[in-house]
């Protein structure tokens, strides 16, 4: 196929080649498209895979229509084989779909972006900009935003997802042999394993934790939100369509408040449309019903979180690690989160043990974990060095 060439999409005989080459070289790259709008759960419309063309030069591509009939079985087994090195950029999403929608695991991943936090990049580094700054290469998103379930696809189309994947190969390897220099690609490889899990399945029991509003319930009413939230995640699912459009988040947790018996006193509540009254209102009334005849659910007591006097403490533990991602060459986003450092201040004013959390294991930990844990216990300082940069001092 000449350079920059659109493949063809693929047939299930190429999909059976395509794995076979993958499973020879020890890995392959690869993409999807999908549309989320106006569904439960996204729909995935394209696959984009690379394997290694050694003769050429350039990889050999497939790109799988997985709205046509296509035996995607080779692949599905492929991405659960540990022996093969399975590339993406940015996959988590990618990861959640594929698991769900071809009943597969994936193991042995590495996603270029989690990668590029650990060679001084950004860890949310776009594609474009990592191809452009580690490879020099630049890449058109025309079709970033195309209708990917319409058929036929384009020409357009067909280039993008080509383009998405044409190089990843060789950004993969360009990154692992800057993690290889600074001795950081285990780091990498364990960060990157975190994503093997990701999903994109809800638990309806637990969704209603990240609704709007819901610390001002009394423990009766958080009751009946847990209920409505979970016939709501049920509802939308059977249906396959978007949460909010069964029922909004606002009225939601204002019927939750009110508790209505009666479809009248739900037509009352702000943001509950005629329609939906029509056709959900007995539903919402019975889910109300549950809710109220569940246990009370009771404001949990907010442990660790800081307090004001923390400020100064969280803003030194900040720069601490800070420093220490940029010796190593890392991003700081990669090492820990604001929350983190929260839970751990506060843990330590109390003398407590530490909070089980990201920044105080693994990798991290041996990168900064002891320097923290000795900065909080008062036997270490931060001080300007003679080189004009943040040092760490032993105190007397």
């Amino acid at each position: 196929m000449d350079r920059g060439e659109v493949p063809p999409l693929g047939s299930s005989d190429d999909v059976a080649k395509i794995a076979a080459a993958a499973r020879a070289s020890g890995r392959l790259g690869i993409d999807t498209e999908f549309m989320s709008e106006g569904r439960y759960r996204a729909l995935l419309c394209l696959v984009q895979v690379a394997v290694d063309d050694r003769v050429g030069g350039e990889p050999e591509i497939v790109l799988i229509d997985t709205l046509q009939d296509v035996d995607v079985t080779p692949l599905a087994e492929l991405l659960a084989d540990p022996g093969v090195e399975i590339v993406l950029h940015a996959g988590r999403q990618d990861v959640a779909i594929l698991r769900r929608t071809w009943n597969t695991e994936i193991h042995n991943l590495f996603d270029t972006q989690v990668a590029a936090g650990f060679v001084g990049a950004s860890a949310q580094a776009g594609y474009g900009n990592l191809l452009g700054s580690i490879l020099g290469r630049r890449v058109g998103k025309t079709a970033s935003y195309t209708r990917w379930n319409q058929r036929p696809l384009t020409a357009e189309q067909l280039s993008y997802a080509r383009e998405d994947v044409v190089h990843l190969l060789e950004l993969s390897d360009a990154i692992q042999a800057r993690l290889e220099e600074s001795g950081r690609l285990e780091w990498a490889r364990e960060e990157c394993r975190l994503l093997q899990s990701a999903t994109d399945e809800r638990d309806p029991e637990t969704v209603w934790e990240r609704l709007p509003r819901i610390g001002q319930l009394d423990p009766r009413a958080r009751a009946v939100v847990q209920e409505l939230a979970a016939w709501r995640e049920r509802t939308a699912s059977q249906e396959d369509r978007p949460v909010g459009s069964v029922l909004a988040d606002p009225a939601l947790v204002e019927a939750a408040k009110r508790r209505p018996s009666t479809v009248a006193a739900l037509e009352q509540i702000r943001g509950i449309h005629p329609s939906t009254v029509r056709r959900r209102g007995t539903a919402i009334i019975e889910a109300v019903q549950r809710g109220t005849e569940r246990p009370p659910l009771p404001r949990e007591e907010r442990r660790g979180i800081s307090e004001s006097g923390d400020a100064p403490l969280i803003a030194l533990a900040e720069s601490l690690i800070r420093a220490r991602g940029l010796d190593a060459g890392l991003a700081y986003e990669l090492i820990t989160s604001r929350a983190e450092l929260d839970l751990i201040v506060a843990s330590a004013r109390r003398g407590e043990p530490e909070p089980g959390v990201r920044t105080l294991s693994g990798w991290r930990r041996e990168l900064v974990g002891s320097d923290l844990r000795d900065l909080l216990a008062g036997r270490s300082a931060l001080g300007v060095g003679a080189d004009g940069r943040l040092e760490v001092r032993a105190r007397g």
